[in-house]
């Protein structure tokens, strides 16, 4: 118990900087914006730009993005791209177990074409819906914390509750992964099965920068094949997901976004799966 409790501890302090930064730069745009309406059409290479930085191996960005699609600074399909490309701690476990160039330049460039390729479809299908204003919120209306005060002080009671939040949820999670362990984990994927990208994708779902562990120690220990482990690590988005449905108070939005982004993985996942029995 006490290692799960530190590694509670690690792996929420590690995000806290990147919590603080997001709130910081929402607070930034408001305040400069004087709380005008922000949503606008996606930039031109938001969606290219995002799943380049998806695959830089951090949990922070997609934190960030989730932030700033919130408060509809970016755009759905940005955000999805960022999802997507996001690697958490996959790429650091490869280089440590030695895994070929050509392997991890695979992996990096599969997730982040399919970024940009999913990413630019979502914004194209939505580009001439309208969306409606009264969805958007400021931050600051909603946790009443007196933003003409200035940026500091709300930005750090945003990043406090938060982290507290995180805290909890990650205790939880770690106790799982603890007492479960990956050996019991491996038996549910199926390994070349083309159903076996529908079991990666759902663990990759679990918001917590472990699942992205688990997924690339299965794979380097050859208990699921690259199909499996690419599904997973496009639906990982470490712990962005809570921050969605914490600060996200639309539900409907959240559990379409968690859909899309299993559906996506998914599909990804039975192709590249279908492709490999194919040759």
């Amino acid at each position: 118990m006490k290692d799960i409790i530190i590694d509670t501890l690690l792996d929420t302090a590690k995000i806290v900087p990147f919590l603080f930064v997001a709130f910081l730069i929402i607070e930034l745009i408001e305040h400069k914006l004087n709380n005008k309406n922000i949503l606008t059409k996606s930039k031109k290479y938001s969606v290219i730009l995002g799943s380049f930085l998806g695959i830089i191996p951090q949990c922070g960005l997609s934190v960030i993005a989730t932030n700033l699609y919130i408060t509809r600074i970016i755009t759905l399909g940005t955000l999805i791209s960022i999802y997507l490309s996001t690697s958490d701690e996959m790429l650091p476990i490869l280089i440590s177990e030695h895994a070929s160039f050509s392997l991890i330049a695979e992996i990096l460039i599969i997730k982040f074409i399919l970024g940009i390729f999913y990413g630019s479809i979502i914004d194209l299908i939505l580009k001439k819906r309208k969306r409606n204003e009264s969805e958007n919120y400021q931050i600051c209306d909603h946790d009443h914390c007196h933003c003409e005060d200035g940026i500091i002080k709300p930005t750090i009671k945003h990043t406090i509750n938060i982290t507290l939040f995180m805290l909890i949820i990650t205790f939880l999670l770690n106790i799982i992964f603890a007492y479960l362990g990956e050996e019991f984990l491996s038996k549910i994927f199926l390994k070349g099965s083309i159903f076996a990208p529908l079991i990666s994708s759902l663990i990759g779902l679990i918001p917590n920068c472990g699942a992205s562990v688990i997924l690339t120690e299965l794979y380097i220990n050859n208990t699921i094949n690259i199909s499996s482990l690419i599904s997973g690590l496009l639906t990982g988005s470490g712990t962005a997901l809570i921050i969605l449905f914490k600060e996200n108070h639309n539900l409907k939005e959240n559990f379409s976004i968690l859909i899309l982004l299993y559906l996506l993985g998914s599909l990804s996942g039975i192709i590249i799966e279908l492709f490999e029995i194919l040759i």
